[in-house]
């Protein structure tokens, strides 16, 4: 059923029954060609263009801001992918107690076989966890055992002496 048309000899598009058609762009020329409209997935023609989109570099350079790995741009050292500074392994704590005491060793003779005693207990520890300062322990037992060896020989020096002036000692100097 349609409506009859409105006094005034006007047609209203809301009571027409044609469909209606797209209004027209007053920018276009008649007789030129209608240029395509820009869809979701077409770029648009009127963008601005980028002079270098997929240019590549000769191959025979690198890609611009990268190095080929293991070289690093000049002024820096080289670094590896995936890698960064290795970190030194946590020194053992026993190790660096047995040094200090075999090194106190020097002036007072009695910590020296505790340092050397505590740098074989520290080998140990470093053995079966992997710490470092295995250095410090072995240097800590050659030194402690060292010290530890001359003071043997010392005392042995001192009772040697004493058992000597007893043996000498003439007990005839006691009478008046």
């Amino acid at each position: 059923m349609t409506n009859p048309p409105p006094p005034g000899n006007w047609s209203d598009p809301t009571w027409s029954t044609q469909p209606s058609s797209p209004a027209t762009d007053p920018t276009l020329v008649a007789g030129q060609p209608v240029p395509p409209q820009p869809g979701p997935y077409t770029p648009d023609p009127y963008a601005p263009v980028d002079p270098y989109a997929g240019a590549q570099p000769p191959a025979t350079q690198p890609m611009p801001g990268y190095a080929p790995p293991g070289y690093a741009p000049a002024g820096y050292p080289p670094q590896y992918p995936g890698y960064g500074y290795p970190q030194p392994p946590k020194t053992n704590g026993l190790a660096i107690a047995a040094f200090v005491l075999a090194l106190i060793g020097f002036t007072s003779c009695i910590t020296a076989p505790i340092g050397a005693i505590l740098g074989h207990v520290a080998q140990k520890q470093i053995r079966l966890s992997g710490e470092g300062g295995a250095g410090m322990a072995k240097a800590a037992i050659i030194v402690g055992w060292i010290l530890t060896g001359l003071l043997v020989v010392v005392i042995a020096i001192y009772v040697a002496a004493i058992i000597y002036a007893i043996a000498t000692s003439d007990n005839s100097s006691s009478s008046y």
